[in-house]
């Protein structure tokens, strides 16, 4: 890969650290199991803050893929978001395991959520900007390959440096879980550490830079024109939907993973950190094996396998009771989970018309938010009528299987 392209991935190293440890892995589950007065209501709760999250992500990501669009901000966006994920990671240290802490850790993680994805509307559409289009798809699976080393390794060094060391490193008191808070200020410096090639080595494209009032007014008028004219193009609005529906299905998949195996295979907090590190190994390794292989295969086609294969998969998931089997299918699971993002996005790229990318990119983040709310919704609203942890996760088969029929239909020419 040549500089550009290697200081474009290197973000994705930086920026993955957010989902693994605070949306996935380890602030998630400590939610559920030390803030909420329950697991079943922590997973509840849990899922309305990601529902709360998605509105405001659904609302600012058009509308900021198309200033960026205009008065050629991009870099400069992305250094907001970027700051302010960490800025409210970091508050999370905050919140201390008492169910009187829940509203502050809930608006900080949601308040995170949405600086994060918003962020990924300028990061993704940087993509055309640093290879040629043949090489799209091995230069984005590589780079969501490294993005989850990163989270692997920033999940690692928060195990071995600050939960699991007895007694606790830095002077840190374990009765109020300070080496778990702790784990949130590692992502909030690991973020900025790592997050500063791209905004140097990938500069804005080439355009007038529009006053930002005047930016505004013409993203607006953009993004309505956006939207009312994807009838006229089916193919996009096909593809659209269907990573509405399977993107909520991976979201909720991420969001609620570690407090499913917490709840349903009493997973302690050290034994979820190093599923987490497995998983994102195996995750890792299939995003750079599939973007090896993406470029012949298809795009489209490598989506269709990473859904199909995670539909299964997950259904055994679900139907197992032995921690043995969850682990081994989990595993195996996470070979796709990340072909089926990092070959949406490649997807998106190709099928974009030139010139409008990052409102199109802006679109693409619009798709996997604007109903983002109902896969964590559905999942809380059944949890919560069923006491059941088990058939609250059985909402995200749903979710894959109809992305995956949908997106069955959908032609990839550049729109």
């Amino acid at each position: 890969m040549n500089r550009k392209a290697i200081a474009w991935a290197t973000f994705d190293w930086a920026n993955s650290a957010f989902p693994t440890v605070v949306s996935t892995f380890v602030i998630a589950a400590y939610f559920s199991q030390g803030i909420a007065p329950d697991p079943a209501t922590g997973q509840a709760q849990w899922g309305w803050m990601q529902t709360v999250s998605a509105v405001g992500i659904a609302i600012l990501s058009p509308l900021l893929g198309a200033v960026a669009d205009h008065g050629g901000r991009r870099r400069a966006l992305l250094a907001a978001c970027t700051l302010c994920t960490a800025i409210f990671t970091g508050l999370v240290w905050y919140a201390k395991p008492d169910p009187s802490w829940t509203l502050w850790a809930l608006v900080c993680v949601g308040l995170a959520t949405i600086a994060f994805e918003v962020g990924t509307v300028f990061y993704n559409a940087m993509l055309p900007d640093v290879t040629t289009p043949e090489r799209m798809g091995r230069v984005s699976g590589l780079a969501w390959g490294l993005g989850y080393a990163g989270g692997l390794a920033c999940l690692a060094i928060a195990l071995v440096l600050l939960v699991q060391p007895n007694p606790p490193l830095f002077g840190l008191d374990r009765a109020s879980a300070e080496p778990v808070r702790a784990t949130a200020l590692l992502v909030a410096a690991w973020t900025i550490l790592f997050g500063w090639p791209v905004l140097i080595a990938v500069p804005d494209p080439a355009c007038e830079r529009k006053p930002m009032r005047e930016a505004v007014t013409a993203c607006v008028r953009e993004t309505r024109l956006l939207v009312r004219g994807l009838p006229r193009r089916p193919d996009m609005l096909r593809f659209l939907v269907a990573r509405l529906f399977y993107t909520d299905g991976l979201n909720t998949l991420f969001a609620f993973g570690a407090i499913y195996a917490a709840g349903v295979h009493g997973m302690s907090f050290e034994e979820i950190m190093v599923f987490g590190i497995a998983l994102n190994v195996t995750a890792g390794l299939g995003a750079a094996g599939f973007g090896l292989v993406e470029d012949r295969v298809g795009s489209k086609r490598t989506v269709m396998v990473a859904l199909v294969s995670m539909t299964v998969l997950g259904a055994g998931l679900l139907l197992t009771d032995s921690k043995t089997a969850f682990w081994g299918l989990a595993m195996a699971l996470g070979i796709f989970m990340g072909p089926a993002q990092a070959a949406s996005r490649t997807l998106m790229a190709r099928m974009a018309p030139e010139g409008e990318i990052t409102s199109h990119f802006g679109l693409f983040a619009l798709s996997g938010r604007i109903t983002g709310f109902l896969g964590p919704a559905v999942l809380a609203a059944v949890t919560a009528a069923t006491g059941s942890q088990r058939a609250g996760m059985a909402t995200v088969l749903v979710f894959l299987s109809l992305g995956a029929a949908i997106l069955a239909t959908v032609r990839p020419v550049r729109c």
